[in-house]
């Protein structure tokens, strides 16, 4: 018998890669082990495998559109009729509490927050301004309003809240899960391997680390993550190997003797360089507000969209002792682990169905 009944709203597609959506179906599998009953909305297919099997119920809230946002791409359903009827669906279930993900992304929190039937715990993940974000945050402000907890995963994240929506907010983290990430085969290398993750989009800085490879040593491989695109030969080895599922990323990061985040700016908080000192790597990443939360001195700095700075920090970090770096890790990384998370969401789940069971009863 489950203790809790919880809904998880995603704005973004679970079948395409982002960190949001990596937090709501960690968040799921954790929640299900506490035994709640958990049920997760998000657009695109109701086909998660791994939610599936754990026995948490999926809702298709339409068809995903690509859309441009924050320097990115965001998979994003504009069926309102299906969030609204997943909306309707929680209340006649007595859903206890639920979890909405970017409640400003269109659309699939936004009947909730409307209806405000249920107690709603929101998490904001976005770090940076644009003309939509600030549009969004003006026009759904009223909405906002019906929030009963506002989490932000940085520092950088409750900074644009406060200032896209005027609303405060408890900082808390991305969570990683520990256990899987240990439990995947590492990739074979042949020597020294950086490994870029990313989408293949300017904000992310791959560009940066391709125009960094002629400066490395030609026994350096660095795989990268997307398609193909040229590169000089000279230098370290460059292999694309394309979209790759989260098994394979998994296996690379344990391969890897460094990870690399060139990210150029708009990163609330870097869960993948976290993934990347539990897996082993030795980290390096751009001197960005999230990315410096998040490794906290556990990793190299550089200066952002610079190959020269990058090669340099490259080159320092594979010269790293990496099996006494990984034993320093493992404490500062329990504190970021999905379990971790889950309990600090699970008191705040409980908190707020207090207080509403209360107001009822008064």
């Amino acid at each position: 018998m489950s203790i809790g009944s919880l809904a998880l709203v995603s704005p973004y597609a679970l079948d395409a890669p982002g960190g949001v959506q990596g937090q709501v179906r960690g968040l799921a599998l954790e929640m299900t082990i506490r035994d709640w009953s958990v049920s997760v909305a998000a657009p695109g297919p109701a086909n998660d495998e791994a939610l599936l099997n754990a026995g948490v119920e999926l809702i298709s809230l339409g068809a995903s559109t690509s859309v441009r946002a924050n320097g990115s791409r965001a998979p994003l359903s504009f069926h309102l009729g299906k969030a609204r009827s997943f909306a309707r669906a929680c209340e006649a279930r007595s859903v206890d509490i639920v979890h909405v993900h970017e409640p400003l992304a269109p659309v699939a929190s936004w009947p909730l927050l409307a209806r405000h039937k249920i107690p709603i715990l929101a998490t904001f993940h976005r770090s940076g301004i644009d003309a939509l974000s600030s549009f969004a945050g003006v026009a759904l402000r009223r909405l906002v309003r019906n929030i009963d907890d506002a989490i932000a995963v940085s520092d950088a994240a409750a900074t644009t809240l406060r200032d896209t929506c005027g609303i405060d907010s408890t900082v808390l983290f991305n969570g990683i899960d520990l256990t899987s990430l240990e439990s995947v085969k590492a990739s074979a290398t042949t020597g020294p391997t950086v490994l870029f993750l990313g989408r293949d989009e300017p904000r992310k800085g791959r560009r940066v680390l391709l125009d960094a490879a002629p400066l490395l040593g030609r026994d350096v491989t660095i795989w990268v993550t997307g398609k193909r695109e040229p590169v000089e030969s000279s230098g370290a080895r460059v292999e694309f190997l394309g979209h790759i599922n989260e098994e394979e990323k998994v296996a690379r990061l344990r391969a890897a003797d460094v990870l690399c985040a060139p990210s150029l700016g708009g990163e609330s908080f870097g869960i993948v360089l976290l993934e990347g000192l539990a897996s082993g790597c030795a980290v390096v990443a751009s001197a960005i507000d999230g990315y410096e939360q998040a490794l906290n001195g556990h990793g190299i700095l550089v200066t952002p969209n610079d190959p020269v700075a990058l090669s340099e920090g490259v080159r320092q970090a594979l010269a790293l002792d990496s099996q006494g770096v990984a034993q320093e890790r493992r404490a500062y990384l329990e504190h970021w682990s999905m379990g971790n998370l889950a309990g600090i969401y699970e008191q705040r789940y409980r908190a707020l169905i207090s207080a509403r069971n209360s107001e009822q009863r008064g």
